[in-house]
């Protein structure tokens, strides 16, 4: 059968069967699907009919564990989440312009730019935009890719993961990621002039899961000097245990070297003086290709931007600090740059 063209999806299909597919698709059941929504399950079963008698296909099959969705009710399911997070996040804006606000967005980061380039971003937008609502995720890459691929996130600062091969992001590099091993100031052992990776293999280690990248990169530092890997790990995503946990015992960690200059300048841990040669390729500004930016989401860009111009052009990462101009100076800052929206898509690590 001929799939409908856009014109005919667009008049004839209906939120609110959109909304039986979320339902179908959480509950695994029609019964419990139009329980949920407040209707009677014939209903619901002449509606899921007329939607696939519409698009000429089966969305789900009965299965073992209830209804499935089939490849073409999978995509379906993700039309109707990003619709259904479209629409929250109309309401959202509408509801931050009506009571003052310029605007909503939904940032996510990974750590390696927080202390710097992420901190005085924000400081910047709300130096100039000072009712613009702003909420941050901080994740690793994987985490916060899904997050936008499912419209959850607005803009992501981190990196496409290596198993990914998406071309509907699109990607901006910004900075490389250098990445020391950490360990508390009082770990005398592992902060000796002349340590080597061999000494440290028998240290215990706090790392964070694979796939990580930083992960990746540290392992692989241990094969190209063949050496064993650490048998004694253990494993989390969250910076903020990593560094307890180190601070407090003869753990040794892996973390951004900016994020790991943070916490030396505040006493809490110590760099190891074994540098990692290998860098994590660079993060940049990750949206999704079929979503254009709002107002809000553009200032946001051009101030990360404008920031990453800052460090870029003293040549070290301390210049992030400090205050810059207005936006109105971001834009003529960035301009020659070229638009976000014409930047090439790229698959990092």
């Amino acid at each position: 059968m001929l799939i409908p063209n856009q014109t005919i999806l667009f008049n004839r299909l209906r939120t609110r069967q959109l909304v039986l597919l979320l339902a179908i698709q959480s509950h695994h059941s029609l019964r419990k699907a139009a329980e949920h929504l407040g209707m009677s399950q014939p209903a619901a079963t002449k509606m899921l009919r007329d939607m696939e008698d519409l698009i000429g296909l089966k969305l789900f099959e009965r299965g073992r564990r209830g209804l499935q969705a089939t490849a073409y009710g999978e995509v379906m399911t993700r039309y109707a989440q990003g619709v259904a997070a479209d629409l929250t996040g109309v309401r959202d804006e509408l509801l931050a312009i009506h009571s003052g606000h310029i605007g909503k967005i939904r940032v996510g980061a990974i750590m390696a730019p927080v202390p710097q380039l992420l901190t005085h971003t924000l400081l910047d937008v709300k130096r100039d935009h000072p009712r613009l609502a702003i909420s941050i995720q901080v994740d690793t890459s994987d985490v916060l890719v899904t997050a936008l691929k499912e419209d959850r996130l607005d803009v992501v600062i981190g990196r496409i993961p290596d198993t990914w091969d998406d071309a509907s992001l699109i990607f901006e590099p910004i900075q490389e990621e250098a990445l020391s091993i950490v360990c508390s100031p009082e770990n005398k052992a592992a902060l000796k002039r002349r340590i080597t990776l061999a000494e440290l293999v028998h240290f215990p280690w706090i790392l964070q899961a694979h796939p990580s990248p930083m992960r990746k990169v540290i392992e692989l530092s241990f094969v190209e000097a063949r050496l064993a890997l650490p048998l004694n790990i253990m494993e989390t995503a969250s910076m903020l245990l990593t560094s307890s946990l180190a601070r407090h015992s003869d753990l040794l960690a892996v973390m951004p070297t900016l994020v790991a200059q943070h916490y030396v300048e505040r006493g809490t841990l110590a760099i190891v003086p074994l540098p990692i040669r290998k860098h994590l390729p660079p993060f940049g500004i990750l949206m999704r290709r079929t979503r254009s930016p709002s107002p809000a989401i553009q200032i946001f860009i051009e101030s990360v931007k404008a920031r990453a111009h800052a460090c870029e052009c003293a040549g070290r990462p301390d210049a992030c600090e400090g205050q810059l101009p207005s936006s109105s100076a971001f834009m003529r800052l960035t301009n020659a740059a070229g638009s976000f929206r014409d930047a090439p898509s790229a698959s990092m690590a």
